[in-house]
């Protein structure tokens, strides 16, 4: 099972290793990573591996957007199934 997990906000130092080890906390591994910093504004898109996560996918949507808040950012988890019947035409 993989999630996509989207990071937007204002530049800010450590903002990938601290969504990073809030997912390494709890099981989830960083399949792919891209980002971005574009006039200032942050942008991070990453695919991760749920299927060892410790903790219940709502935790860790929880978890993460409160990280986000914590660092000034906002931080969406979305389950690739949703994702993919998002894209879908």
């Amino acid at each position: 099972m993989n999630a996509v997990i989207t990071v937007i906000g204002k530049d800010n130092v450590g903002i990938l290793a601290k969504v990073s080890a809030e997912c390494a906390k709890v099981g989830v591994n960083i399949v792919e990573v891209t980002q971005s910093v574009l006039q200032g504004m942050f942008a991070m898109i990453m695919f991760v591996d749920i299927s060892k996560c410790t903790v219940p996918f709502d935790s860790l949507v929880d978890n993460l957007s409160a990280k986000g808040e914590e660092m000034g950012v906002k931080v969406h988890v979305m389950h690739e199934d949703i994702f993919n019947a998002m894209h879908k035409i």
